[in-house]
């Protein structure tokens, strides 16, 4: 096993300018499959007439290529070819440095939508917010530009300066944002302790260094305030990173040798379960990252915040400690990305990013496509988010895997009339506002997280003092 683990990290990343995903980086070479014939005739014979009849010259390796990444992406939302410049940037993201404008991205109708725009990045200081959808970069719409081109553009030399045009579906308005590239400086763990005793850990994603840095700041804390009654580890808007992460971050809080995740696929080697020992979350460190961390974070009275934007490895985080009971899980039901990638290495600058299996909770449940649903459902914002049903999750992709476990189609059905209906409501509540609202509307930001504005955290701290906490009124959570 502990070879094994040599060969490959599990990382839970997407397109950083990125989508959430959880891959499995692999040097195991592909085994041969039979080519059907026929099809590879009508394959040549559509090559053939592209070169002798298309109305401008186009390079066969472009042309190739092309077809290759069409065939890969029609499988499901996170599966994708990767070239040389994929590839690199792909090892950039999961090392927490990288230059650009700092979100995280999907594809939503043929636009690009902002999934998290990464704390502390010129997008987060440029007030993007989770759910824009960007339109338009600089004078070119987005609309038929593949996800990696957007990236591409939006990537750049520090320094330089882009325009996108955002669509804001609350605000029922578009608008123009100029930010400023720069290099992208990720810390993953931020840490205080709260007036009360209680301590709070946001990890923002599961990077090389997220389990030796979590355990040095658990230890600071510990010797700060000898005090503890609590603490609360936010994952919300924490799209994922490597699962060497996510385990080590789970294990911090469970018993040694505690099942944290399992992944079944078609292959053997898709077929893993990862514990809580040193040998599943250790990466470049020698010895054990969480051997000096207090044992009193095995028993302090904890809580896990989730939201939408809570996907892949946070979830496996969120569904470890929700099993063993050891977290009560307070927030919204989480984005519901429970596969697995494996990136296999193809030629010396291109590899495949390909789904092989599913991934499991330690009580063998699936969260493909439904999340991990909150204990408590607590809404973001203190009135409420009536919003929140338009927020794009797993379920939403129109190729996104199917739950083997539970049937999707009355919730799938469910969420399109709630959405429209929503719709509906805002344009006409929209219709009522003043030119001064909606001023006020343009200029209001979301509450930072971890502020004395944080409305969910605020619901968290209550929990655990054993304090009434505000439930969620939303008929999804």
């Amino acid at each position: 096993m502990r070879q094994f683990l040599k060969n490959f990290a599990l990382i839970a990343v997407g397109l950083i300018a990125g989508v959430a995903a959880t891959i499995q980086l692999s040097a195991t070479a592909q085994q041969g499959a039979q080519l059907p014939l026929d099809e590879l005739r009508t394959l040549s014979n559509v090559f053939a007439q592209i070169k002798r009849e298309y109305v401008e010259p186009i390079e066969d390796k472009q042309l190739l290529t092309d077809a290759v990444k069409g065939m890969v992406s029609s499988l499901d939302p996170h599966s994708t070819f990767l070239d040389k410049k994929d590839f690199s940037e792909m090892q950039e993201q999961t090392s927490g440095k990288f230059a650009g404008l700092g979100i995280e991205i999907t594809s939503e109708d043929g636009v690009v939508k902002v999934l998290n725009p990464i704390e502390d990045s010129p997008a987060a200081r440029a007030g993007l917010q989770a759910g824009d959808l960007i339109t338009r970069l600089d004078d070119k719409p987005v609309r038929g530009m593949s996800l990696d081109k957007a990236v591409r553009t939006m990537r750049g030399t520090p320094g330089t300066k882009i325009t996108l045009t955002v669509f804001r579906k609350s605000e029922e308005r578009s608008f123009p944002v100029t930010i400023t590239r720069a290099e992208i400086k990720v810390q993953s763990v931020k840490t205080k302790i709260l007036d009360n005793d209680i301590a709070w850990v946001r990890i923002t994603s599961f990077q090389e260094r997220t389990v030796p840095d979590l355990a040095k700041k658990l230890t600071d804390i510990a010797n700060q305030d000898p005090k503890l009654k609590g603490i609360i580890l936010d994952l919300r808007n924490n799209g994922g990173g490597l699962l060497q992460g996510a385990v080590g971050v789970a294990a911090a809080f469970l018993p040694a040798d505690a099942i944290i995740v399992s992944t079944k696929g078609q292959s053997p080697d898709s077929k893993q379960v990862f514990n809580a020992t040193p040998a599943m979350y250790r990466l470049n460190e020698p010895g054990d990252p969480l051997a000096g961390v207090p044992a009193i974070f095995k028993k302090l009275p904890m809580v896990v915040l989730v939201n939408a934007y809570s996907a892949s490895a946070s979830e496996i985080v969120a569904g470890a400690l929700q099993d063993y009971k050891r977290a009560t899980i307070i927030g919204k039901t989480t984005f519901g990305k429970g596969s697995v990638q494996t990136v296999r290495p193809l030629t010396n600058d291109s590899a495949l990013k390909i789904t092989t299996a599913y991934y499991y909770t330690p009580s063998g449940k699936s969260i493909q496509a439904f999340g991990v649903k909150p204990d408590i459902p607590v809404d973001q914002n203190k009135d409420g988010d009536p919003d929140d049903v338009l927020i794009t999750r797993e379920i939403d992709s129109e190729k996104h895997l199917r739950n083997k476990q539970s049937a999707e189609d009355k919730l799938i059905k469910d969420r399109e009339q709630r959405r429209l209906e929503e719709l509906q409501r805002i344009e006409e509540k929209n219709a009522k506002k003043t030119p001064e609202e909606k001023e006020k509307d343009k200029n209001k930001k979301p509450p930072e997280l971890g502020s004395a504005d944080d409305f969910m955290l605020s619901q968290a701290v209550a929990f655990i003092n054993g304090q009434p906490v505000k439930r969620s009124s939303s008929k999804l959570e």
